[in-house]
């Protein structure tokens, strides 16, 4: 209880709280849509890819600055989501294909570059590998604004352009055929998923941010059928997931924020696997149990007959 009342007192685990919940949050929303439309290793693609980004913004400064490495991975990010078009449409290679190999290049070109940093003798990259696994105690008030500005811009245009992300998730021919800028909406979802995982990075890391955007989705998938239902869980699940990480990271030293978050999501998402009501492993063990009592009972009716 001590421990508790001095997380609650303290503002700096309270902003940590806070911008961990946004990142979340933000997280599960734009993830539903990613994993509806069976993209959901595009996030792994973006998160490996904003490393070099990185390392190239800390090489052109010379210091650590948290907007120039957020513009670097920015640029990155947006480098990758072109780089997996352009295979796709030039290529016989798939999506999933492109994604891996956008993915492997440039996650190895940022381990590169991030070990000619280490080794360069610079005082200043200290810390920066960090950025891999995440640190969220190092977040400021900075990063908050940060984060709310992008879950407010994220949420709006969610709410703005849910029908076309709706269609162009469930039915992408049928929304070209009425003439919609498929294109171009499938554009805006990947330039949101980019801000959302650049944004993610400081506290969560390159290696663990795709697993914030994808499990909380698929663990709301398992409690609805409808998309504005299952985006509110996203959301919810996402936003719990941050602040279990971070309570719990505060109460255990030593112990980092961003995978004790990825472990929040995924007992999300066991809880949800196995208890959802129509979709979780009982129900439908129980509902097998009963519709081979219900052909039993009709095979034993027909016997006697």
């Amino acid at each position: 209880m001590d421990m508790l009342v001095y997380i609650v007192n303290d503002p700096n685990i309270r902003w940590i709280i806070l911008g961990c919940m946004l990142l979340g949050l933000s997280s599960g929303v734009i993830g539903s849509f990613m994993v509806l439309q069976q993209k959901s290793l595009i996030g792994d693609a973006l998160a490996h890819a904003a490393l070099p980004g990185i390392c190239i913004a800390f090489m052109l400064l010379g210091v650590k600055s948290t907007a120039g490495f957020l513009i670097g991975a920015l640029i990155a990010g947006m480098l990758a989501t072109v780089g997996i078009r352009w295979i796709t449409e030039h290529s016989r290679i798939k999506q999933d294909a492109a994604m891996g190999i956008v993915l492997s290049f440039f996650f190895g070109i940022g381990v590169l570059l991030l070990t000619r940093i280490q080794h360069s003798g610079n005082g200043g990259q200290s810390g920066l590998d960090k950025f891999l696994f995440g640190q969220a105690a190092s977040m400021m008030r900075q990063d908050l604004y940060l984060l709310t500005g992008i879950s407010i811009v994220l949420i709006a245009v969610c709410i703005l352009l849910f029908k076309q992300f709706k269609l162009v998730s469930f039915d992408r021919g049928f929304a070209k055929g009425l003439g919609w800028p498929v294109v171009w909406l499938e554009q805006i979802i990947l330039l949101l998923t980019v801000f959302v995982v650049v944004a993610g990075i400081q506290a969560v890391g390159v290696v663990l941010m795709s697993a914030l955007l994808i499990t909380p989705a698929v663990a709301a998938r398992y409690w609805t059928d409808r998309l504005h239902i299952m985006i509110i869980l996203a959301g919810i699940f996402g936003a719990v997931s941050g602040a279990a990480g971070t309570v719990s990271s505060s109460m255990v030293s030593q112990l980092p924020t961003g995978p004790v978050t990825v472990l929040a999501a995924t007992l999300i998402f066991a809880i949800s696997a196995l208890f959802a009501p129509r979709r979780g492993w009982l129900a439908r063990l129980w509902q097998h149990r009963r519709n081979r009592l219900e052909w039993n009972n009709k095979g034993g009716v027909s016997h006697e007959q």
